[in-house]
Order: C-alpha cells, then sequence, then structure tokens
C-alpha cells in the first residue's frame, strides 16, 4: 500500500432527491475514512438514510440557492473541522457510484506525483441502453488519459492544493469543476486523469426536455466561464461560447433574414445545418448510426446551449442571482 492510506482519504458526498442511487453512492464508499454527505433540500429521506449509514450528514441552508459548488465547499469545511490531518478528499456526485479499487488508483497516483493536484478516470453511464439520452451521457465521459485540464464532479484532489485555490466558486450553478481547475493549474498543479473506471452515474434521463435542460445549463456553464476566465491565455470557454452563439444564435437569424429578404434561395440556407450533421458524423469515431446520431444532437445542442448563453447574460445585466437549473 502506498503511503497514504483510506483512513486518511475523506469523502464529500453531495446530492438532492436522489434515493436509490444515493444508497448505492454511500455503500461504494464503505472504505472511506470519513464520509460528509450534503443535502441541497431533499423531501425523500436521504439525510436520515445517510446518518444511519453514517455519514456526517450536512443540510444547507435553503434560504440561499442550492449549487453544487456550494455543497462541496460545505463538504470540504466539516470534513476539515472533524478530519483535519486528510489528505486527500474524493468527491462524488449523488447520483454515481465508486467503481472497486477507484479509491486505491488514485491515491496511488497522488502519493507518487506530488505535483498533481486532482486526479480522476472514467465516468461510465449505468444504463445507456436505457435511453439516447443515457447514451449521450456516456459519450461525454470520454477522454483520454495523462494530463488534462479539467475533471468533472467525480474527482480525488489534494487537500493542499484546494487550500491553496480556497475550493469552489459557490456561485456557479454548473461547470465549477473545469472553473476549479483552471485556478488549480494557475497555482502550479497538473490536473490527471488515469486510465480507469472511477465512477458509474445514473442520469435517469428519458425525456428529450431533461436533456434539453441540461444542456441549457451546459451553456449557462460556457457563459460563466467565459466570463471569469475567457481573457487569460487559455481562454478558458470562450470557443464553447461562440460555438453556442453562432449555431444557436446568429445563423439561425441570418438564415431568417435571407428567407425573408430572398425567397427561396434565402430559405435555402438553412441547409447548413445538416450540412453540419454530416460533417459531424464523418468526425465522430464508431457504427455509422451512432456517429449520426451523436452529430445530430451535437448539432441541436447550440440551441439549447445559447438559450444557457442568453439566461446568463441577462442574469448579469439585471444583477440576478443565478438560479439552479435541474433537468
Amino acid at each position: 500500500m502506498p503511503r497514504s492510506s483510506l483512513t486518511n482519504t475523506g469523502a464529500v458526498v453531495i446530492g438532492r432527491n436522489e434515493g436509490e442511487r444515493l444508497k448505492r453512492c454511500l455503500t461504494s464508499l464503505s472504505t472511506a475514512g470519513v464520509v460528509i454527505y450534503v443535502d441541497s433540500g431533499s423531501t425523500d429521506g436521504s439525510s436520515q438514510w445517510a446518518a444511519d449509514r453514517g455519514a456526517e450528514v450536512i443540510e444547507l441552508d435553503a434560504s440561499l440557492p442550492f449549487t453544487a459548488a456550494r455543497a462541496r465547499n460545505s463538504g470540504i469545511q466539516r470534513l476539515r473541522e472533524i478530519a483535519p490531518l486528510i489528505d486527500y478528499i474524493q468527491f462524488v456526485d449523488g447520483d454515481c457510484a465508486l467503481v472497486e479499487g477507484w479509491l486505491e488508483a488514485a491515491i496511488s497516483l497522488l502519493d507518487l506525483q506530488t505535483d498533481v493536484g486532482a486526479v480522476c478516470g472514467r465516468r461510465r453511464e449505468r444504463f445507456p441502453e436505457k435511453s439516447i439520452y443515457n447514451w449521450l451521457c456516456d459519450r461525454e465521459w470520454e477522454g483520454r488519459a495523462g494530463e488534462v485540464r479539467a475533471c468533472g464532479g467525480d474527482v480525488m484532489i489534494r487537500t493542499s492544493s484546494l487550500a491553496a485555490v480556497g475550493g469552489y466558486r459557490d456561485d456557479m450553478i454548473a461547470g465549477e469543476e473545469p472553473e476549479l481547475c483552471v485556478r488549480l493549474r494557475a497555482a502550479g498543479w497538473l490536473v490527471w486523469r488515469l486510465d480507469a473506471d472511477m465512477t458509474l452515474h445514473d442520469a435517469a434521463m428519458t425525456r428529450f426536455g431533461q436533456w434539453w435542460a441540461r444542456t441549457s445549463r451546459s451553456g449557462y456553464a460556457f457563459a460563466h466561464g467565459a466570463y471569469l476566465h475567457g481573457t487569460s491565455p487559455e481562454r478558458h470557454c470562450v470557443w464553447e461560447s461562440r460555438r453556442a452563439w453562432v449555431w444557436g444564435v446568429w445563423l439561425p437569424l441570418g438564415c431568417l433574414a435571407a428567407g425573408l429578404t430572398f425567397g427561396p434561395w434565402g430559405w435555402a440556407t438553412w441547409l447548413i445545418y445538416p450540412l453540419q450533421i454530416l460533417r459531424q458524423t464523418a468526425r465522430n469515431s464508431g457504427p455509422l448510426s451512432r456517429r449520426a446520431t451523436l452529430a445530430l444532437y451535437q448539432v441541436l445542442g447550440r440551441f439549447p446551449e445559447a438559450l444557457g448563453e442568453i439566461r446568463f447574460m441577462r442574469d448579469r445585466l439585471l444583477g440576478r442571482r443565478a438560479q439552479l437549473i435541474e433537468y
């Protein structure tokens, strides 16, 4: 076993009405030294069940907006209070369960590479065959191993690196993990992805409206990320934001104007969308039917992303506090 052990590795789990998914999550963390569960207004008895399983439970004050970032920061603070000698924190979303052996693999990497501040692995969808939307999530989790620019919600982070950058930003309703990684890397830490399974995720997305809301939340996150770090040398989320505006706002307006001005030849400009789907199909990997399906949703997704961008702009202009976008 490496220098560190599971006894000085804590876990922070966040959730809201996760039901059976939370039970699987906490069961998968039975070997962690300390487990903190942070609840954001659940009404399904999640807090009591977590407490019965031996987790330290925090119920967030509902008078302030719920965000995953705020929940994780509350977990970090409580973990420092009850276990100040913890070296590493494994963050897990309540709709995920750790894969056996992941904790040991992550600890080993952090012990051996002291310049790594955060390590993640492969998140897989538990039921990708249940809906096209679950399958899209599973494709989203793919990525190369080695040094990476960002991680997701499931990640093991060195406590000293978290302290160095001040944790997550409470005010971000999405995209808080990549934003944290921007600051970690700016402080000299590496973010690493192991070629190993880390968690099983249960998106439970069966309806188009759920996918639309989730993708709109991504657009909001892109806008917020670009607002915070878009002028830095790495241009955080600038490309993603511009892509949403081009395909989700400016091109549709241009095509509409062309149609109204030039008639049939102008309406033909809408063909740029099926052509883009064909282009994306050629670029994607896998069987043709899967590549085409993925391409369709990649192009269609620019519209809810643009909606998220517009919502962020509205909130900034009106001085509104961001509201959680749930799906």
